[in-house]
């Protein structure tokens, strides 16, 4: 009898009828009312940065992969696609779109195929890519558009409450909400976020235990310090992280006490930044530090073998 072919591939391994183009196109599908709001709000600018950013990022997917590589095009997995849309909602849409373009070679080229492609990356290649760009051009990178208004630029409710400029207790909820505030993006709109969150819950792509321990996570802190956990949650991009990034297969863990761990110390990081530290957004940096965790987390925190525990494990 003849040997049955063994066939290997990188993570994530998907053992049911899904693929790994299926579920990266769900979040694509999650990613559209948000993807709709940003382009409502900030018009032709977003665009803009929408397409250079995809563009971007698959080309460099497909240079690295056909003439570095010399392996088949691997942009019908679409996660570079995926990569192009996260880079882009996570940045202000007044950005020079070159500074886009570096930005998507440190994501793609950097984060992701330097570590051998979709898989074998340590971190989130969108946030890396964001952080770069943070760190490299922090006056670009933290000039907010205002939506609806054609070149005028203003603070975000997390800067006037850092700076002390505006009372926590006295900012309005519904704008955030709906998204009539400054910012990237991505996180102008809680309502469009929660709309992808309720989606990507009903196929199936991501469970609820990472974005709810975040909230929880960053609420605990907020009323330990005296500040409202509701802004917190609803402006910056907790939600965007929260449901988008943190919930990422490659670098997030496996099991669910794993991901509430995970979570709980992504929304922690993140309050203590934004209420003690130097920024007033840390969602990015927290997510960063917990993927650097997340292989320690999946060797100590781990079912049983051929024991009830064991259905902890993500099929």
């Amino acid at each position: 009898m003849e040997n049955p072919r063994l066939i290997f591939s990188s993570t994530p391994h998907v053992r049911t009828t899904n693929s790994t183009s299926k579920a990266m196109l769900h979040v694509i599908i999650a990613l559209l009312p948000a993807v709709a709001c940003s382009l409502w709000y900030f018009r032709l600018p977003a665009l803009l940065v929408l397409l250079v950013s995809i563009g971007s990022c698959m080309a460099i997917e497909w240079g690295v992969t056909r003439f570095m590589f010399h392996r088949k095009n691997t942009l019908t997995d679409c996660s570079a696609i995926l990569t192009g849309i996260l880079l882009a909602l996570n940045l202000p849409s007044t950005l020079p779109l070159w500074m886009v373009v570096a930005g998507a070679v440190m994501a793609v080229g950097v984060a992701k195929m330097a570590f051998g492609g979709l898989g074998c990356n340590i971190f989130n290649p969108a946030l890396v890519g964001r952080v770069f760009l943070l760190i490299s051009f922090p006056v670009a990178m933290t000039t907010w558009p205002v939506p609806l208004a054609d070149g005028i630029t203003g603070p975000t409710i997390l800067s006037m409450t850092k700076l002390g400029t505006i009372n926590a207790t006295d900012a309005q909820l519904m704008p955030l909400f709906l998204g009539f505030t400054g910012g990237s993006m991505g996180e102008v709109s809680a309502a469009a976020l929660l709309l992808g969150f309720i989606y990507l819950l009903a196929v199936k792509v991501i469970r609820w235990h990472i974005p709810v321990s975040i909230i929880a996570g960053l609420a605990a802190i907020d009323l330990i310090a005296g500040y409202p956990p509701l802004i917190d949650i609803l402006s910056g991009g907790l939600l965007l992280g929260a449901i988008f990034m943190a919930t990422d297969y490659v670098t997030s863990p496996m099991t669910k006490k794993g991901m509430v761990l995970y979570g709980l110390l992504i929304g922690l990081i993140t309050a203590v930044i934004r209420r003690w530290g130097a920024y007033p957004e840390g969602m990015s940096f927290a997510i960063l530090i917990m993927n650097g965790f997340t292989p320690l987390i999946n060797r100590y925190i781990r079912p049983q073998r051929f024991s009830p525990r064991r259905k902890e494990a993500i099929a």
